[in-house]
Parts: structure tokens; C-alpha cells; sequence
């Protein structure tokens, strides 16, 4: 793998671990300020919104676990397309099943950030 994928794909380890964590601080780093995100129920939400979210308690996800990741870097971005095992409480549902994220991390300043994504729900782990 290059360079450039090792890079994200620590990125997308990090993201794992932030929201297993609760992480604002590394949440915050690792979202593009102009993030747009697709949830699993259509509805389309900012960094703002998921930042509140986590912060409140909202979303408690206690497992993150990752399989069957696509790295392409693609010009000055790197789109990952995964699939998580997660398991929690998000918004007061609870979580527990597969879910295939696609994300597209882009060069911002030092450092990627997730600029784009979406989830779509695959059933049951």
C-alpha cells in the first residue's frame, strides 16, 4: 500500500477509536469542518450536528470493528469504502449489526479529514 493509504487508513483506526471513546478533541480533528454525512435513515448531517451528538451522549457505541476496507486514493482524495461492526445505543436506538460506510478523507492543511460519507444498515453481524 502507499504511503498515502497507511496514512488514511490510520486515520480511519483513529475514527474508530474516537467513537468508541467518546473523543471530542480527536472527533474534531478528524472531521473536515465542511463535513456532509448520509446516516443510515437518509437524513444528511454536519460535523456541528455529530460533534453535539457525541458530546451529549447521544451516540455510545461501545464496538467498532472493521473488515472488507477499500482504500483508493483518487486525485487529492482517498475514498474508503468499510464495513463496521457496531455495537451501542445511537440517539437512543440501539445498535447492533454491520453497517458499510463510505468515506472520503481529504488533504487538509498537515492532515486528512473526512469531508463526505454515508452508512447503509447490512443486518446482523
Amino acid at each position: 500500500a502507499s504511503n498515502l493509504e497507511a496514512e488514511v487508513v490510520a486515520r480511519e483506526d483513529a475514527l474508530l477509536r474516537a467513537i468508541t471513546t467518546n473523543d471530542i478533541a480527536l472527533l474534531d480533528d478528524l472531521l473536515h469542518d465542511d463535513l456532509l454525512f448520509n446516516g443510515p435513515d437518509g437524513q444528511t448531517g454536519t460535523k456541528a450536528q455529530d460533534l453535539a451528538n457525541y458530546r451529549s451522549g447521544g451516540i455510545q457505541l461501545r464496538r467498532a470493528d472493521a473488515s472488507d476496507r477499500l482504500v483508493r486514493p483518487i486525485g487529492d482524495v482517498v475514498v474508503v469504502a468499510v464495513t463496521v461492526a457496531l455495537e451501542g445505543s445511537y440517539l437512543g436506538v440501539r445498535v447492533d449489526g454491520r453497517y458499510r460506510y463510505l468515506r472520503v478523507w481529504q488533504r487538509s492543511g498537515e492532515t486528512f479529514r473526512v469531508i463526505g460519507g454515508s452508512v447503509v444498515a447490512m443486518g446482523n453481524a
